[in-house]
């Protein structure tokens, strides 16, 4: 135990090596005082603080006592004592402020201080890294993804993996214009960091990498090509496009329909995606009747929406797999079984603009006479019974949709003679849900209809531009839904949150009619698909490709 004199003696101690050091023309010449700072880490607490002031202030005139130097400084950061090891924190900076040798230790030690349990601390790390980040940001960008895709001990250093994930979104990502300069060096460099990190990411880490990489000048609106066909490279390893598909690995699908949704905007800006679709057509299509019952109208949503940006040989290879599933949920004849009308539009509208891209493709197909001048038109075949088949299936489809949107359009008429009536604001959110649900069955069933007519030529004309537009494209989440929680969206049950207006055939009307579309109607809702915005995504680390 220091007592007081004792301790006043070693401040007053303290402040003579300090006025020496700061006054000296040349300060390696005044060893002995820089050593003397360095004693007093072992000291009483004030002189402690003290000396974790002096240390780094002086530190870049003595490299023969640097591993000392250091050494003692970083036991002040373990200190018991709150004061001191803030004030030791708040120095680290300064070592590297001259010797850039040091950066990559300073900001390891750093990154493992981000797991502090005291608010004080852990603001004096936060700003410390910052102002590291600014003295040398290439090189302590670096430092600090380490710890992101250098873990050993996962046990061990996930704590500290997550809490440099978090301080990189919250503080790094949002200062990138000020952060990253030169713009074209330090947003690659990050890029290069990044993908180096994607070797063992959960779905969140994911998306918000992606987010992030989306928002960098590179990979903006005038980016080239190549800077497209990177970021979907990305996205592919992570969906593990080369590894074989096993239906039973839910994980896998999740993965692989969330990567295939966050693609779509880079098809959209002219990206290729033939890996995803061959991919599709070959393992997942075939084996469409196992997925699980909330992943099929995920897929089913991302083919849609991809559909339009597909290439006139990529629209040939998958038509004949989407006709195979048109024929399965359009059947020919009345079953008494449940018809998905949200698969049909999906299904519609992917035929339509595949079909636009290989028109001759479905003269086998569905008994189309489509004339290109090319041998693939078969036109000295016989497939008339091909299109019998086919146009009886849409002509049925279509007494469905019909008898559908009568029921929907009643049920519109009962939920506003409720909402007149609802006297709580719980009542009437509730009706206003079941109102937006029976107006995306309208458009869903509207936009079978306008896709099916055309259908019925000999020789038609495919939909291929946007006059249609997917029913959820336009919905509205209903601020009735209540499946939120605190840290992101429920996984609805199946057939109650996946925007799927499925109707049975074959029931009277009246007051049971009624029942039938507000049970239909429940199996709607506004989360959108699977992998974008619902909360939904694999949830365990230890997948994907890394870029080493």
């Amino acid at each position: 135990m220091t007592d007081s004199s004792d301790e006043a003696k070693q401040i007053e101690k303290l402040y003579e090596f300090g006025e020496r050091l700061n006054e000296a023309k040349d300060k390696s010449q005044n060893v002995k005082d820089y050593e003397g700072v360095i004693d007093a880490t072992k000291t009483s607490l004030k002189a402690k603080q003290l000396a974790a002031q002096l240390i780094p202030r002086f530190f870049k005139f003595f490299p023969n006592l640097s591993s000392r130097a250091l050494n003692a400084h970083f036991d002040l950061i373990e200190e018991e004592d709150l004061a001191v090891r803030v004030q030791a924190i708040r120095g680290l900076p300064l070592f590297c402020k001259d010797t850039k040798e040091y950066i990559s230790k300073i900001v390891d030690i750093l990154g493992q201080l981000l797991t502090a349990d005291e608010i004080v601390e852990r603001d004096a790390v936060h700003k410390a890294l910052m102002s590291v980040l600014r003295q040398d940001v290439k090189e302590s960008l670096t430092a600090l993804f380490k710890h992101i895709w250098n873990v050993e001990e996962p046990s061990q250093d996930d704590t500290i993996r997550d809490k440099v994930l978090c301080f990189i979104r919250d503080k790094v990502f949002p200062l990138k214009t000020d952060l990253l300069r030169p713009p074209e060096e330090m947003e690659r460099h990050i890029t290069d960091l990044i993908k180096k990190s994607l070797g063992d990411v959960t779905g969140a880490e994911f998306r918000m990498f992606m987010d992030f990489l989306k928002s960098l000048s590179i990979f903006g609106e005038k980016a080239p090509p190549e800077r497209l066909k990177e970021l979907i490279g990305i996205i592919e390893g992570q969906a593990d496009l080369d590894a074989q598909f096993d239906v039973s690995d839910a994980d896998h699908i999740d993965r692989l329909i969330s990567c295939l949704f966050m693609a779509i905007p880079f098809f959209v800006r002219g990206a290729p995606g033939s890996k995803f679709l061959n991919y599709l057509n070959k393992h997942i299509i075939p084996v469409f009747d196992k997925l699980p019952e909330e992943r099929k109208l995920d897929l089913l949503k991302a083919l849609a929406e991809i559909s339009p940006y597909t290439t006139p040989q990529d629209s040939r290879q998958v038509l004949p797999s989407v006709v195979q599933l048109l024929k399965k949920y359009m059947p020919r004849r009345k079953t008494g079984e449940e018809t998905n009308f949200t698969y049909v539009e999906c299904l519609l509208f992917s035929f339509h603009h595949l079909a636009h891209k290989a028109p001759n493709a479905s003269n086998s197909l569905c008994g189309y006479k489509i004339v290109t001048g090319q041998p693939s038109d078969r036109l000295g075949e016989d497939f008339s019974e091909y299109y019998k088949d086919f146009t009886e299936r849409l002509s049925s489809v279509e007494d469905l949709t019909r008898a559908t949107i009568k029921k929907l359009t009643q049920g519109m008429a009962e939920h506003n003679k409720t909402m007149a009536a609802a006297k709580s604001d719980e009542a009437k959110d509730n009706i206003k849900t079941l109102k937006q649900n029976t107006t995306t069955g309208l458009r869903t069933c509207n936009n079978i209809l306008v896709m099916t007519k055309p259908l019925h030529l000999k020789t038609p004309a495919f939909i291929g531009d946007k006059s249609v537009n997917l029913s959820w494209k336009e919905a509205i989440k209903p601020s009735a839904l209540s499946t939120t929680t605190a840290t992101g969206v429920k996984r609805p049950a199946a057939g109650s949150g996946s925007n799927n207006l499925a109707i049975k055939k074959g029931h009277g009307a009246g007051n049971m009619q009624n029942q039938l579309v507000n049970r239909a109607l429940e199996g709607i809702s506004y989360g959108g698909s699977g992998g974008r915005g619902r909360g939904r995504g694999w949830g365990r680390r230890g997948r994907g490709r890394g870029y080493r």
